[in-house]
């Protein structure tokens, strides 16, 4: 899965290197181009997703986190 995502997104880079020569020149091009960074940053945060600890990311979930009230500012 991890693979498949790195590879995934060096065809993107790819792709990007190739229609950022045509931007200017084209309409269609520059929508294409900034369809294809969307899905770049898509895969991107999918393998950000993977690398992460599940257990981790669950407890961290799981503990009480104390809030701060606007009053706690003007504390003193």
């Amino acid at each position: 899965m991890k693979k498949e995502l790195v590879l995934a997104i060096e065809e993107k880079e790819r792709q990007l290197a190739k229609l950022k020569e045509h931007i200017d020149k084209s309409s269609v091009c520059a929508e294409l181009y900034n369809k294809v960074v969307l899905e770049k940053a898509i895969l991107k945060k999918e393998l950000e997703d993977s690398q992460k600890n599940k257990f981790v990311e669950g407890v961290k979930n799981l503990l009480p986190r104390k809030k701060t009230l606007i009053c706690d500012y003007f504390k003193k």
